[in-house]
């Protein structure tokens, strides 16, 4: 008994570093974040300790689980106790999660940037609560004071940075994850600034 209760949450294979990237070509958008290999989406028993290949994780085995995971879209302070099972199945979901490392990170900065977040780039879902992002979470297992992700796509920042975050969901939120919420079509393809109809939340 006293083994289980000890036994991390969840547990880390390699800490991710993407290999660095060709500048884009000239008249070429830079393509915000890097790509991350998939690493699955299977559910798993609340409970169950997760290792992931990579981290932090923008894919992986997670819970499913209400209030477990996904979980609640809102900032959660450096004390509070969040793990990857759940914030990887907002992935899933479409959702952008954004990470920072410690208990020293501007949290009045996070929380203007959870703010700034617009209605979901596919399906237009409102922000927050039920939907599936924004998540502003601690995760101290990464390279980098600070990283935006979307399933399988991370955005290392060393300081924050609004208008890259942001970048990053309009062009990739809800476009790369498995289970889509809604139904207009989520391919790449999609300009950042088109949307479908608003829907109040997601089912």
């Amino acid at each position: 008994m006293f083994a289980s209760a000890t036994k991390p949450a969840f547990a880390c294979s390699n800490i991710w570093m993407p290999d660095p990237t060709a500048s884009p070509a000239a008249g070429a958008s830079p393509q915000p974040g890097y790509v991350q290999p998939d690493m699955g989406n299977s559910h798993v028993a609340v409970g169950t300790q997760v290792k992931y290949t990579y981290c932090p994780p923008a894919s992986g085995r997670h819970y499913f689980a209400s209030g477990q995971g996904p979980i609640p879209a809102r900032p959660y302070g450096p004390s509070d106790t969040v793990i990857p099972e759940g914030w990887v199945h907002n992935l899933e979901h479409g959702g952008l999660v954004i990470l920072y490392k410690g208990d020293q990170a501007d949290q009045a900065a996070l929380r203007a940037l959870y703010d700034a977040v617009p209605v979901s780039p596919v399906c237009g879902f409102q922000p927050g609560g039920n939907s599936p992002g924004p998540v502003v979470v601690r995760f101290d297992d990464m390279a980098w004071p600070y990283a935006a992700l979307v399933w399988d796509r991370v955005l290392p920042m060393q300081t924050l940075d609004q208008a890259a975050v942001l970048d990053l969901y309009a062009r990739y939120g809800e476009r790369t994850n498995p289970e889509k919420l809604c139904n207009p079509s989520a391919s790449p393809s999609v300009a950042p600034g088109e949307s479908s109809a608003p829907s109040p939340s997601p089912s």
